[in-house]
């Protein structure tokens, strides 16, 4: 499906952020931990959520949508996810952790997801294997067995959000205190231990380079209301500042959205918090800047794109070095149809400012890369198509009527 956006126009108004697409995913996922009723508020609808639960349900628990949440009931009676689900999305890996946990084995293939990169699951076995899981290999999928898993102070050679993700949840219900060193620091990371704490668990630390899980002999159901996704928040933030508009994005938590902000105030825009909101507005020249992506809580890599994008008409040249990823400048070569003029020298992107962009038909390959080629065809002269838009899917719900509500033409085609 094509996206067909419309240039020129101004982002003003309000825009309500909805729950993190990367906190629900794991939450997903440690619901596994147990049988009884579980309760998630505020659910988006997109394409990933929807995978991870078509792909619980494959393994015969029971999901209910009711109103904007989710009902999980039941005992997976599968150790297997449905290998067509698991290669659609690299989260789908998550479930690797608390089905070994509760039923001492698990097979699942080698993740899917968006092409931006590799993305090893060394770390996550290297946990696993810690914990006292034998794994092997075999026809491409990955098997993990584990009469019972027992605690142990664990070394993350990189703070891998993923990894720490799978090892808190297997760890959960693990014989023993189990540490966690190097751990990821990401707000999602916080939020999965304050879910599996509601459930009954003993995590201590999440937020910190030092996590620690006392295992519990069990978890039980609960009610619980994710945090609500900073990626999106910042999507509208650059969008609102790329326009030279005035937008407030609403339900947020700032403290999440620091680097965001800081480097958005470089360019010289002005970001102002308030009560679970924060609003931007950008009239002046955007000045160019050095930004390099890093973990939590430096610059998020998956705000790399539409910051680009941004930047392709600063006056003058930016620098942007991707130090997460290797292959997160396939949005390059589209950006450059519209006109943009970027130079790569390794994981560096060198932006020098123009002062026109054009429209053009351009590709998203994958989601954030669609979010940017939104946000530089909203900055073009003309229209600009979008094809492969549904990676856009995966991650925003509503993300064209969010900002057709505030300004924007954009149309499905």
């Amino acid at each position: 499906m094509d996206l067909i956006v419309r240039g020129g126009t101004r982002l003003q108004g309000t825009v309500e952020v909805n729950s993190s697409k990367n906190a629900i995913l794991p939450i997903l996922a440690a619901s596994l931990l147990t049988g009884e009723r579980v309760l998630i508020n505020k659910v988006p609808d997109i394409k990933d959520v929807n995978i991870i639960s078509q792909l619980i349900n494959d393994l015969g628990v029971t999901l209910r949508h009711h109103n904007q949440s989710l009902v999980i009931e039941g005992e997976s009676s599968k150790t297997t996810p449905a290998n067509d689900l698991v290669r659609q999305i690299r989260a789908s890996f998550l479930v690797m952790g608390p089905l070994l946990a509760r039923k001492g084995l698990v097979r699942v293939s080698l993740p899917g997801g968006c092409a931006i990169g590799n993305r090893p699951i060394d770390l996550h076995l290297k946990g696993l294997k810690a914990l006292g899981a034998d794994i092997t290999m075999n026809c491409g999928d990955v098997i993990a067995r584990a009469k019972r898993l027992n605690a142990n102070h664990i070394y993350l050679d990189f703070p891998s959000v993923g990894a720490t993700e799978n090892i808190i949840m297997a760890a959960a219900m693990a014989r023993g205190i189990t540490f966690i060193e190097n751990a990821a620091l990401e707000p999602e990371i916080v939020d999965l231990a304050n879910f599996i704490n509601q459930m009954g668990g003993k995590i201590s630390g999440a937020g910190t380079n030092i996590i620690k899980v006392q295992g519990v002999p069990e978890l039980h159901g609960c009610e619980y209301t994710p945090i609500s996704d900073r990626i999106e928040a910042g999507t509208y933030m650059v969008a609102a500042a790329a326009t030279g508009g005035e937008v407030l994005v609403n339900n947020v938590n700032p403290e999440h959205l620091k680097a965001i902000s800081a480097k958005l105030e470089e360019t010289g825009a002005c970001v102002r918090e308030e009560d679970r909101a924060v609003r931007v507005k950008h009239s002046d020249k955007t000045k160019p800047v050095y930004l390099k992506t890093l973990p939590y809580p430096g610059f998020p890599t998956d705000m790399q794109a539409q910051f680009m994008a941004y930047l392709s008409m600063a006056c003058g040249s930016s620098i942007i070095t991707e130090s997460v990823f290797e292959n997160r400048f396939m949005h390059v070569q589209e950006l450059i149809r519209l006109g943009a003029n970027i130079k790569i020298e390794g994981r560096t992107a060198i932006v020098k400012g123009v002062r026109h962009l054009t429209g053009a038909t351009v590709k998203a390959t994958d989601l954030r890369a669609g979010a940017a080629l939104i946000i530089a065809g909203l900055m073009a002269e003309g229209d600009t198509t979008i094809t492969d838009s549904e990676h856009i899917d995966r991650g925003y719900q509503d993300i064209i009527k969010k900002l057709n509500s505030i300004g924007a033409h954009i149309e499905r085609n």
